[in-house]
């Protein structure tokens, strides 16, 4: 892929997890064009070895691995693997998370009329999320960001590296109908800083990436219609969105090469930074 500026990653083995996802298949393509050897990591091996793929054909090096950021043993596997194809890890990306239909609720707003059942009771209010979606939800984006840390990043601090998470703009002001991946992207941010501090003396920096609004295979049918027409919710999110667009996955590389190179970034450790076209900035007046 074209990038908007190179940094000397040769020599160097980053992990992405999530790697078959639109966002981080960017980041992984992104991350051999400057030369490192990139292990994509994705709970379907068949997304992950379509990313590597890509990355082999533009004459770059990949491994596609089949790997579940919730099973410490599977990431254990996987890090065994990349060692034995590509040595020491340097860089870690989380990119692996996601949302559920059962941790969400129908409606922006509690009504008295949706209490207690209330006319329709297809409506599913904040009173009725459903513990073990919240559960599944809060799990893949903290605790999925948390193992492969423990796992890749121990190996990280025998040297020295970076570790970059995937927040969200959730994380800086909920969404509505969004409960638990708001709540769980906040985590991931509070991690981002926690772990910048305890690591900060074995040299390993970690921080992360909050984008804004980007078309997802997770949210593209939230955001269109099945004959393509863009959604209530997608007018008001470009209405809120001074640039009026939502983000393409190219928008965050630069972000993403700038974290990734110590001589760009090597006092730059526990932030977050958001790549939203102005979300966050705009009030609505």
């Amino acid at each position: 892929m074209a990038v908007p500026f190179k940094i000397d990653l040769r020599g160097k083995t980053a992990v992405v997890t999530g790697g078959g996802g639109v966002l981080c298949s960017a980041f992984c393509e992104a991350l051999a064009e400057c030369g490192a050897s990139v292990a994509v990591l994705d709970l379907t091996v068949e997304r992950a070895a379509a990313t590597a793929d890509r990355i082999r054909a533009q004459g770059g090096q990949a491994l596609p691995l089949g790997a579940d950021v919730l099973d410490r043993e599977s990431l254990q596997k996987a890090l065994v693997q990349i060692e034995a194809s590509f040595g020491a890890v340097d860089i870690l990306i989380n990119g692996a998370g996601g949302n559920n239909p059962k941790a969400q609720t129908t409606k922006e707003y509690l009504f008295p009329e949706d209490l207690d059942g209330g006319p329709d009771e297809s409506v599913k209010t904040f009173f009725d999320l459903d513990p073990a979606g919240v559960n599944f939800v809060f799990n893949l984006n903290f605790l999925g960001t948390l193992l492969p840390t423990q796992v890749f990043a121990k190996e990280l601090a025998k040297r020295s590296g970076t570790v970059i998470n995937i927040s969200s703009m959730n994380a800086f002001r909920p969404l509505t109908k969004i409960p638990a991946y708001s709540a769980a992207k906040s985590a991931v941010s509070n991690l981002t800083q926690w772990l910048a501090v305890h690591f900060s003396k074995v040299g390993v920096r970690v921080n992360a990436i909050a984008p804004g609004f980007f078309v997802t295979d997770q949210n593209r049918a939230l955001l269109y219609d099945a004959d393509g027409k863009p959604t209530p919710r997608t007018d008001k999110i470009l209405a809120h969105t001074p640039m009026n667009r939502f983000g393409e996955p190219s928008d965050l590389i630069g972000t993403l090469l700038y974290l990734c190179d110590a001589n760009a970034s090597g006092f730059v450790n526990g932030t977050v930074i958001p790549v939203d076209g102005g979300f966050a900035a705009y009030s609505g007046v």
